[in-house]
């Protein structure tokens, strides 16, 4: 009876391990030790105690999986390209808050160039007029 016991609950654990490293993570558990107890409905005290071998079997997998490159979370993997594209983004907000701050300046100089420009246009039409009502006549262009 307790090898029947025990039997079916290394069968647990084994299916638990397969369903986790194949990146079949229910909602709420991840890819650890923890979820596999959780999983394959087995305490994790026994599960370190009892079944150490197949506790460090589901570490060499898991290990072995992460140094190939892959995830068997594919949450992780979710949340790692997000954070890429979170960090792309805001180097992009920051070139444009760059660029707005150069547009801003910019705008800020040509108004004030214009209002020169403006001023002095107005003041040689102010001395133009004064000089024709003073009696003098304009050369005519050659």
């Amino acid at each position: 009876m307790a090898s029947e016991r025990h039997a079916q609950a290394e069968a647990r654990i084994q299916a638990a391990m397969e369903q986790l490293l194949g990146g079949d993570i229910p909602e709420g558990l991840r890819c650890d030790i923890k979820s596999l107890s959780t999983l394959s409905g087995v305490p994790r005290a026994t599960l370190y105690r009892t079944y150490p071998h197949l506790k460090q079997e589901f570490e060499q997998r898991l290990g072995r999986v992460r140094e190939t490159g892959g995830e068997p979370d594919p949450r992780i993997t979710q949340v790692d390209r997000l954070k890429g594209e979170v960090a792309r983004l805001r180097g992009r907000i920051a070139r444009m808050n760059q660029e707005l701050t150069e547009a801003e300046a910019f705008r800020t100089t040509a108004l004030s160039r214009l209002a020169a420009q403006h001023e002095e246009i107005v003041s040689l039409r102010r001395e133009l007029s004064d000089a024709t009502a003073g009696g003098l006549r304009m050369v005519p262009p050659r």
